[in-house]
């Protein structure tokens, strides 16, 4: 099993990373071509894996740069690459609820969120920014405790909303497998978010 996470290193090479956040800090338009050299497929592949659409993909990832350019400097970030995952997730996510506001239906990516919100709807308050650390700093926990396997399917699932087919096919399991697997993992992540009066 392949394929990178938010908690592994897209980069090859962490000074080639400082070269590109010094292009922005000196606001070089070439710090959006190495970027976009770097990690364009890696961004793209997260817009296109939550709205299944190249072109509202691709816009997604323009945004990303330019939210980047905006905020570089005076935020220096300390893994390029996850930071412009990140900002890319969330703005494809934006998207992908702008446009089911605009036509209701069905898809895997608002079922995977309602999934997980089941285990941490309330917990993340946004006036409270203590919560919100302990909550990031209990799941990278939670996913530190995992197999690899277990890992990869959450991941997989929960970061890059993928479908359970997608999983199931990746990994090899049957979508029943994936689908229990993921439900049991939920399921922990609930025990122990409790366990820490997180939940």
């Amino acid at each position: 099993m392949t394929g990178e996470g938010p908690f592994e290193t897209k980069g090859d090479d962490d000074t080639d990373d400082q070269k590109i956040i010094e292009l922005y800090c000196n606001r070089s338009e070439n710090a959006i071509t190495e970027t976009a050299g770097k990690y364009g497929r890696y961004c793209n592949a997260i817009a296109y894996g939550i709205l299944g659409s190249r072109e509202d993909a691709q816009e997604c990832v323009n945004d990303a740069y330019l939210t980047a350019w905006n905020a570089i400097p005076p935020r220096r970030p300390a893994d390029l690459g996850t930071y412009l995952g990140k900002i890319t997730r969330n703005l494809s996510i934006d998207r992908l609820r702008t446009r089911s506001r605009e036509k209701r239906g069905g898809g895997e990516t608002p079922l995977a969120l309602e999934e997980l919100e089941e285990v941490v709807a309330g917990s993340d308050s946004p006036e409270n920014e203590a919560v919100r650390k302990e909550l990031i700093a209990s799941l990278n926990h939670f996913l530190g405790e995992l197999t690899r396997q277990e890992r990869y399917v959450f991941v997989r699932r929960y970061w890059y909303l993928d479908s359970l087919a997608d999983i199931a096919k990746n990994t090899g399991f049957s979508g029943s497998k994936v689908a229990s697997m993921l439900y049991r993992l939920r399921g922990r992540l609930k025990k122990q978010l409790i366990e820490e009066e997180l939940l």
